[in-house]
C-alpha cells in the first residue's frame, strides 16, 4: 500500500513511518521542518528514515499547492502534522493555521485521491479537557488553544465519513514517551537535565498530576492496526494509551533510577491549561483493534535514556 505520513520528521510520526515500512508498505513522509523545536532532532529523525528507504517531502500543509507536490495515488493518510502542546511562545494563529487550515488543505488533497482507503487523524487526549479519563462518547471540554483546534481538526476529518466522501477515523493519543520525544517534553527534558547537571523546571502542583505515560511502540501498535479494519473504524474516535497511571513525581523518580542520580528541581509557576489527570479508557480500542499496551514506565524510560545517550552525550 502507498501511505502518506504527515509530520514524518516528528516524534511519533517517524516511528510510525518505520513501522509501516517494516510491514512492507511504500511510505512517503511530509514535514515542513519548522523551528518550533530543534531542527537538529528533526533532521536526525529524517536521516534514520532515509536509511530505511523513506523519503520526506519538505512542504507546509498550509500552502495551497498540495496536489502539485504530493503523490497522485495514495491508499492511506496518517495525519500527525500539527502545532503541538501548550506553549507560551505559540499564538492562537499558530494553532489555528497549523491544526485547522492545514488539516482542511490535506482533506482537499485527499478528496482528489481515487483509491484512498482511510484517512487517519492523529488526535490527542487534550481534546477532553483538564481531565481525560473518559470513553470517546463524552462531550469534549478542551481547556487550551491546542485542544480546541485539535478537536476542530478531528471533526473536519470525520465529517468526510459522515458525508460518505471517504473513510476516516481519529485516534486520541495519551502522554506518549520514548526515543525521539520532543526536547521540551517531560522525559527528554528530565534526561537532559540529569546528564547536564541542570535544573528541571517543575510546574507548581504538577508533581501530583496523573498521566497515562504510554511507550511510543505501544502507541504505534494501535495506530497501524487500523489497516485492514477500515469498516470497523470508519467514522470512529478511538483512544490509544495505557490504563496505568503514574504521577509526574513517579516519572521523575523513574528517570533518576535508570540514570542513577538525583535531578535538581526548580519550581516554577503553574501552566494554564495543563491537564490534571489522564487515564486512557481503551475499551473501544480493545474491542475494535485488539489493542493491548504492555510496556512499563521503567522499560520506556530505559529505552529513552539509551537513545539520548547515543545521540546527545
Amino acid at each position: 500500500m502507498k501511505i502518506l505520513v504527515t509530520g514524518a520528521a516528528g516524534f511519533i510520526g517517524s516511528h510510525t513511518c518505520e513501522r509501516l515500512k517494516s510491514l512492507g508498505h511504500d511510505v512517503v513522509g511530509l514535514d515542513n521542518f519548522n523551528d518550533y523545536y530543534s531542527l537538529e532532532l528533526k533532521h536526525l529523525n529524517e536521516k534514520a528514515l532515509n536509511a530505511k528507504g523513506i523519503s520526506i517531502i519538505n512542504h507546509d500543509l498550509r500552502a495551497d499547492s498540495l496536489v502539485d507536490v504530493l503523490p497522485k495515488e495514495v491508499n492511506y493518510i496518517f495525519h500527525f502534522a500539527a502545532q503541538p502542546g501548550i506553549s507560551a511562545s505559540s499564538t492562537f494563529e499558530d494553532y489555528f493555521t497549523n491544526n485547522i487550515i492545514a488539516t482542511k488543505n490535506l482533506i482537499d488533497y485527499a478528496l482528489t485521491l481515487s483509491n484512498l482507503q482511510l484517512m487517519v487523524n492523529i488526535g490527542t487526549s487534550s481534546i477532553y479537557g483538564l481531565e481525560a479519563t473518559f470513553p470517546e462518547t463524552v462531550v469534549p471540554k478542551p481547556a487550551s488553544y491546542y485542544g480546541v483546534t485539535k478537536l476542530t481538526a478531528e471533526q473536519l476529518v470525520l465529517q468526510k465519513s459522515r458525508e460518505k466522501l471517504f473513510q476516516s477515523c481519529s485516534l486520541r493519543l495519551y502522554s506518549v514517551i520514548g526515543p525521539r520525544e520532543r526536547p521540551e517534553k517531560m522525559y527528554t527534558k528530565l534526561i537532559a537535565c540529569a546528564f547536564t547537571n541542570t535544573e528541571f523546571p517543575l510546574y507548581e502542583g504538577s508533581a501530583s498530576h496523573l498521566r497515562s505515560f504510554t511507550y511510543v511502540g505501544d502507541i504505534v501498535d494501535g495506530i497501524v492496526s487500523v489497516i485492514g479494519n477500515e469498516p470497523k473504524v470508519d467514522g470512529q474516535i478511538i483512544n490509544l494509551g495505557t490504563e496505568v497511571e503514574h504521577t509526574t513525581q513517579e516519572g521523575i523518580e523513574a528517570v533518576e533510577a535508570v540514570i542513577g542520580k538525583s535531578i535538581q528541581i526548580n519550581h516554577v509557576s503553574a501552566r494554564i491549561g495543563d491537564q490534571l489527570r489522564t487515564k486512557a479508557n481503551i475499551d473501544k480500542a480493545r474491542e475494535l483493534l485488539d489493542y493491548n499496551p504492555q510496556t512499563t514506565l521503567l522499560e520506556g524510560v530505559k529505552a529513552q535514556v539509551e537513545w539520548y545517550k547515543v545521540n546527545f552525550t
